[in-house]
């Protein structure tokens, strides 16, 4: 049920005016029952003084992409009403007339644009005004029966509108309707949503809660677990069994839902996805249509849903399913356009953005983590409503034609052009061994801070996760994961990936990066020393980039590697040999890599740092003790012995070494494979023959 979250001790602390219309919008936004991602509006209608000390009756409203959840004062919008008020008494106004009009009723050009909904709550008289998505409003407005039911619930306290796409018209029709019913207190918006208000924002907001409690209150009177969406067809299979199940089918689902550019997918396997996915009447419901238009524009008119047989276990049935089920839901994704473009209209990504599996569970497909989750949470309140709308009757939705109209309306497009533009890495998954030191969490940083989602994989877990909460702080939640991985262990290399799947989909970029340093005299190198290079900066680079190399090939969308090799790899270390032998291998192996893995799309080139002791775990062990006995200086001596060896007379950092793994990464090196860049200052010795 609903929960009230208004808290009067905060309430009463804040300012009168636009302070409480936040706090109440954000209470409305964050319980996604009531109001969906990016969806909803509200507004208050006040008085502010203008630039000559004049009062003016200003409204503010919700401006055009922000989200009721988290929006604060600079997302509302203010508006003279005097200006608007000679609007009521038009008979119609086109989109494109009322957006240049509300334009010059700003009291400020810098505020946002004002809501698709600005006129509805213009046009009521009543100073707090608030439009919501309630997950059991919608299911009473997407129910065959659905007015007549609102008569047992609200008896004439409530107005009911026809379906109509946002805009002059029905601002007005639903104006009309409240002043029509002097006993009028919500308005019920067909296949939409619900309007409220009150006279104060505490009135406003309780009024909401009160009107969804008492539609909640009907349904789950009604509600039979036993026979929802026709009853139980589909076990789900274990928890553990469903998330391996989802490791194996995400690499393939996302080279099948990609085209032209990337997808970001996300696995989920809610009770209440299970339930719905194996139920009797999943296939059917799934292919009526969307619950609403805030549901359709991230969701599409409709999932894929992929009829299979959980108890059989056919795993490898399972993904040809997929392949075929994800080219025909293109094919057919392309005929809607067809049959219903307008002039100009210009067709999105034809892919799904909700795929249910019986047994298994819902992958949700996105530019980035975030717009997949929303995907997702979405498709979370459509099962929400279908369970309502099917208690109380038939689940109906918007025709073809208009699920069209909405997804492809202009004043819809717009709240997409407010996304910033995507970045080099955008809709990338890169996967960084040793992510946890020096370099791997510059190059961690450096590549999200263009777009990137990064696997941070290191033997360090801690280190590692403390890199993904510092990269989700400043870039966003989900931009990061921490994944624990020993390079010498093929099962841990194998699980990591799994891991990565299961967070984002696949992988795009693997730095190869994780690594140690001995140093001895050849005679004394023991036989354990010289294993323990090998293992790690040879078969653990093997490993990382053979099961890379797995995922990319089954992605069919290519690929880049990238290995952290050494000035090593090329120039025989004094005292090095175990070090240097294996860094040499690493070197030979990104070429033998970069030479079979050219038909597929896929680029392994090195860079061949030296000497980057800041933030390095292996200059923080023997390793500088070791490396100025045999210089015969002192170890804090070592860096600026470095840096004066080199032709530049530099010193060398992570960063530089980030950099220069983004360009080999980056579409600025599509055609560069098989190549190896020093980053050492300039060493002579180290030049590549």
């Amino acid at each position: 049920m609903v929960a009230n979250r208004w808290v009067k001790e905060s309430a009463s602390e804040l300012k009168q005016g636009l302070e409480e219309l936040v706090y109440r919008s954000n209470l409305l936004g964050t319980d996604r029952t009531v109001a969906n991602w990016g969806g909803g509006n509200t507004s208050m209608k006040t008085v502010v003084h203008d630039f000559r000390g004049r009062p003016v009756n200003v409204m503010w409203v919700k401006g055009s992409g922000s989200d009721l959840a988290t929006m604060k004062a600079p997302h509302f919008t203010g508006l003279r009403l005097d200006d608007i008020a000679p609007l009521y008494e038009q008979e119609d106004m086109s989109d494109e007339e009322m957006v240049a009009y509300l334009a010059n009723c700003m009291i400020d050009p810098k505020h946002p644009r004002p809501s698709i909904e600005t006129l509805l709550h213009a046009f009521l008289p009543f100073d707090h005004v608030d439009h919501t998505h309630p997950d059991a409003i919608i299911g009473l407005c997407c129910s065959d029966n659905g007015k007549e039911l609102a008569q047992e619930i609200y008896g004439d306290r409530f107005v009911w509108v026809p379906y109509i796409r946002p805009g002059f018209r029905l601002s007005r029709m639903i104006a009309q309707g409240v002043r029509n019913n002097p006993k009028a207190e919500l308005v019920l918006m067909e296949k939409h949503g619900l309007v409220t208000w009150g006279a104060t924002s505490e009135e406003a907001y309780h009024k909401t809660l009160a009107v969804i409690s008492e539609a909640e209150a009907y349904i789950e009177a009604r509600v039979d677990e036993a026979k929802l969406f026709g009853g139980v067809k589909t076990e789900a299979l274990s928890g553990d069994r469903r998330k391996e199940i989802a490791t194996e089918l995400l690499p393939l689902v996302r080279g099948a839902v990609s085209g032209a550019k990337k997808m970001i997918l996300t696995f989920d396997d809610s009770p209440d996805v299970l339930q719905f996915a194996g139920s009797a009447d999943a296939a059917r419901l799934t292919q009526i249509g969307a619950a609403c238009p805030d549901h359709l524009v991230h969701t599409k008119m409709k999932p894929l849903y992929i009829s299979w047989d959980a108890a059989a276990g056919d795993v490898a049935g399972l993904k040809q399913a997929l392949a075929e089920g994800i080219k025909q839901y293109k094919e057919e994704y392309q005929a809607y356009f067809e049959r219903n473009k307008n002039e100009g209209d210009k067709i999105f990504e034809t892919a799904p953005r909700v795929i249910l599996i019986p047994g298994v569970g819902m992958i949700n497909t996105g530019k980035s983590h975030a717009m997949a989750q929303v995907s997702g949470a979405l498709y979370h309140r459509a099962i929400a409503v279908m369970r309502g709308s099917t208690t109380l009757g038939q689940f109906v939705s918007l025709s073809e034609n208009e699920s069209y109209n909405v997804e492809y309306w202009p004043l819809e497009l717009y709240k997409l052009t407010l996304a910033p533009p995507e970045a080099e890495f955008s809709r990338q998954i890169v996967f960084v061994t040793g992510g946890a030191g020096g370099i791997g969490s510059a190059t961690c940083r450096r590549l999200v801070k263009e777009g990137a989602h990064v696997a941070v994989a290191d033997l360090n877990l801690e280190g590692a996760q403390k890199v993904a909460d510092e990269i989700n702080a400043q870039f966003g939640p989900g931009r990061a994961v921490a994944v624990k991985l020993d390079v010498t262990r093929e099962e841990e290399v194998v699980a990591a990936y799994r891991a990565t799947a299961l967070a984002y989909g696949g992988v795009d970029v693997v730095v190869n990066n994780a690594g140690l340093a001995t140093s001895s005299p050849f005679a004394e190198t023991s036989l354990a020393e010289w294993n323990l290079n090998m293992n790690v900066l040879s078969t653990g680079y093997f490993l990382v980039a053979r099961e890379g190399f797995k995922i990319m090939k089954e992605q069919g969308h290519g690929g880049s590697m990238v290995f952290v090799g050494s000035k090593n790899s090329v120039y025989a270390g004094k005292n090095a040999a175990a070090y240097s032998t294996a860094k040499a291998a690493e070197a030979h192996l990104a070429r033998c890599i970069a030479a079979e893995g050219g038909e597929y799309g896929i680029r392994v080139n090195s860079v061949l740092p030296d000497a980057i002791l800041q933030g390095s775990a292996i200059w923080n062990s023997r390793w500088r003790e070791e490396r100025a006995a045999a210089y015969g200086i002192a170890p804090d001596q070592l860096e600026e012995y470095y840096r004066k060896r080199t032709t530049l007379l530099v010193n060398i950092y992570p960063d530089d070494i980030a950099e220069s793994i983004a360009f080999l990464a980056s579409s600025k090196a599509a055609k560069t494979t098989g190549c190896m860049i020093t980053v050492d200052g300039g060493v002579p010795a180290a030049f590549t023959r």
